[in-house]
């Protein structure tokens, strides 16, 4: 779940500032944060003075249980919770999961709604989220742009190409994942997050 990165990783210490002052926002200890996301205490206590990077299933579980989608709490700590009405590209939270290099770019303005995003997932790789990720949105969308997608929900299994368009019901909520079968093609799609 965490990745050893060199440490002028420019985002980790953002990250870790960002994961903190949410958490604290909210009153909750690290063991209170532990025990909703399922992430122990060590490993949260570890992220938090940006020791490691963490990977997209940890901050997957630690977002999750702050009600927030992974986007917003990267984009949150990118630009440091600023809102505006246009996110510009320069602007655009940019986030690689150091285990898999899938790549994460949020391209609304933080906090809207709906929310969307633009995944690159490297060739092969695979990315899962547990249910707790999606407890609190009320709906997702996902365009592939180009190369597949093999989408689970839950026991339920689709698999995207170019141009195919799938809408998820997350209530309840079910733990996803999302693999490029490709051993040489990236798969690039847009996300839209809707909450309740």
């Amino acid at each position: 779940m965490i990745n050893e990165t060199p440490a002028d990783d420019p985002l980790r210490g953002l990250i870790a500032q960002r994961l903190k002052l949410e958490r604290e926002s909210r009153g909750m200890s690290i063991a209170t944060l532990a025990d909703v996301s399922g992430v122990s205490r060590a490993m949260i206590s570890k992220v938090e003075r940006a020791e490691a990077s963490p990977t997209a299933d940890l901050l997957g579980r630690l977002s999750g249980a702050f009600g927030l989608t992974l986007s917003t709490l990267l984009a949150r700590a990118e630009k440091d919770g600023t809102n505006g009405r246009i996110n510009r590209l320069s602007d655009q939270a940019l986030w690689t999961d150091p285990a898999t290099g899938y790549q994460r770019r949020s391209l609304s303005p933080p906090g809207v709604d709906p929310e969307l995003v633009q995944i690159d997932l490297p060739p092969g790789a695979s990315v899962s989220y547990p249910a707790s990720a999606y407890s609190f949105l009320g709906g997702q969308i996902v365009w592939m742009l180009t190369g597949q997608l093999v989408i689970r929900e839950g026991l339920e299994e689709n698999t995207l190409d170019a141009g195919d368009c799938l809408s998820f019901d997350l209530q309840p909520a079910r733990a996803c994942s999302y693999t490029n079968p490709s051993a040489t093609r990236p798969a690039r799609y847009i996300v839209a997050l809707a909450r309740h």
